[in-house]
C-alpha cells in the first residue's frame, strides 16, 4: 500500500513540475543596438531594418567579425560581415561606414 501511495505522490509531483515548467514565460532577450544618433544622416534616413543593422554592427562588432561575408563582396576586400557596415574605426573612435549594406 505504501508503495502505491509513493508512486502516486511521485506522479503528482512530476505532473506538477511539468505543468509549472510549461507555464513559465521566458523573458525576451534584449538586442544591443547603438543609438541612431551614432549614424550619419544618410543611414538614419534608411528603413528601420537597414538602420538597425548598422546600429547592431557598431554595438556588436565581435559578433559580426566572426560571421563570414556571404554576399560575395570578398572582391572588395570584405573578410567578415562587419566590413559590410563599417569600413574603419579611426583613432579618435569615429566610424567610417561602408555603404555596401545600404542596398
Amino acid at each position: 500500500m505504501n508503495r502505491i501511495i509513493s508512486i502516486g505522490l511521485l506522479i503528482l509531483v512530476l505532473a506538477s513540475l511539468a505543468l509549472a515548467s510549461a507555464c513559465a514565460v521566458e523573458s525576451p532577450r534584449e538586442i544591443k543596438l547603438a543609438p541612431a544618433s551614432a549614424l550619419p544622416p544618410e543611414i538614419q534616413k534608411q528603413p528601420a531594418t537597414v538602420r538597425e543593422a548598422y546600429q547592431f554592427a557598431i554595438a556588436n562588432p565581435d559578433v559580426l567579425k566572426n560571421i563570414p561575408c556571404y554576399c560575395g563582396c570578398g572582391s572588395v576586400g570584405h573578410t567578415s560581415n562587419y566590413m559590410c557596415y563599417v569600413k574603419e574605426v579611426r583613432a579618435n573612435g569615429a566610424y567610417v561606414f561602408d555603404d555596401h549594406a545600404l542596398g
